[in-house]
């Protein structure tokens, strides 16, 4: 902890000079970095929900510091890198039992024996909805109680159309796949009752989804492709997912939960047009997050004391928001609709 006035001071300083640099990058690198709608958007705070102590420079080592997880067991998609290593590895060092899914055994199976704690590596390719169901399988016949489920993992293809067994692919890994994995293992959290789910969004779901929102008509590739639009449309499904869900869950003492993790540097833009990976490897240490920070949120959102019964929010930067302007992410009739043709989609025939 920090202590004395000149300490804050300097702190103050370096952090007055961190945000201007990154104002001044994130201005120059804006079109390569993201992509902008010209939409404006106000985000509150969420007064529905309780506001906690940390804030967008917050590492999930602090929001965590002093829990104790023993006993809980917790189940991170995504693990072998970026954010869902570092959420892995958070959880375990606070005592949690972790299973860590990576495309690969062999890719989880590394990332697990990596960190500090009790881990158990799973394969989980989220673009084979059977390998999905065999990851849920192999969860249940474990015996454990999933108190935490963070569905973390997500790609950006930044390239052409690409289509598995006639789906939009990012659509697919990143929402289609966590929606069957989550769906085969809700009986056994809410036979317990109890459980956090975590869906990791973005602010892309309002900033750069389609216009109309979920594109109902285009998720076969049918229209126009736009990789932007599509990442948008991907995590505008995250969000209304965690929304469709949140009803469900009701008075189950399960809950649903879906964050922004902000801008990070990991390698989720390893396939991005040069000149933005290039930006990104040059400035991205001014205006990105850290893994650590980026992990916070939710790490956070899976593990406060102060979030038991939060059910149906959506948080940036560790605190429950609502975002004003023109957009879909709290649209309840296409989050309701979203999840009818989800199941067709994925021929699930849960209620």
């Amino acid at each position: 902890m920090m202590q004395g006035s000149l300490i804050e001071a300097d702190t103050s300083m370096d952090s007055g000079r961190r945000r201007f640099l990154g104002l001044t990058v994130a201005a120059a690198t804006a079109p390569m970095l993201a992509a902008c709608s010209g939409e404006e958007y106000t985000v509150i705070p969420d007064s529905r929900f309780p506001i906690g102590p940390f804030g967008a420079d917050s590492t999930a080592e602090e929001v965590t510091a002093g829990l104790d997880l023993s006993g809980s067991t917790a189940l991170v998609t995504g693990c072998n890198s970026g954010l869902g290593f570092e959420t892995m590895r958070v959880l375990a060092l606070r005592g949690a039992h972790v299973i860590g899914t990576g495309r690969t055994l062999d890719k989880a199976a590394q990332a697990c024996a990596a960190v500090t704690g009790k881990t158990t590596p799973l394969a989980l390719e989220l673009s084979d909805f059977g390998s999905a169901a065999d990851c849920a399988r192999a969860v249940r016949d474990m015996g454990v109680t999933l108190d935490m489920l963070i569905c973390n993992a997500g790609i950006n293809t930044f390239g052409e159309l690409e289509l598995v067994n006639g789906v939009e692919k990012i659509f697919v890994v990143n929402y289609l796949g966590h929606f069957v994995l989550v769906n085969e293992l809700l009986p056994m959290m809410l036979a317990a009752g109890t459980g956090r789910i975590v869906h990791v969004g973005s602010r892309s779901g309002y900033r750069s989804a389609p216009a109309v929102g979920i594109d109902f008509d285009n998720l076969r590739g049918e229209g126009v492709f736009d990789s932007g639009e599509a990442y948008g449309r991907s995590k505008l499904a995250n969000a209304l997912f965690s929304l469709a869900l949140a009803e469900r869950l009701q008075g189950t003492g399960v809950s649903s939960n879906v964050v922004h993790p902000g801008l990070v540097q990991t390698d989720i833009a390893r396939t991005a047009p040069t000149a933005m990976r290039v930006a990104f490897d040059l400035f991205g240490s001014l205006i990105a997050k850290t893994p650590g920070e980026g992990a916070a949120t939710q790490v956070y959102v899976a593990t406060s004391p102060l979030l038991d019964g939060v059910n149906g929010a959506y948080f940036e930067d560790c605190n429950p928001v609502t975002v004003g302007g023109n957009h879909h992410m709290f649209d309840r009739a296409m989050a309701q609709r979203l999840w009818s043709e989800a199941q067709v989609m994925t021929q699930l025939s849960s209620a």
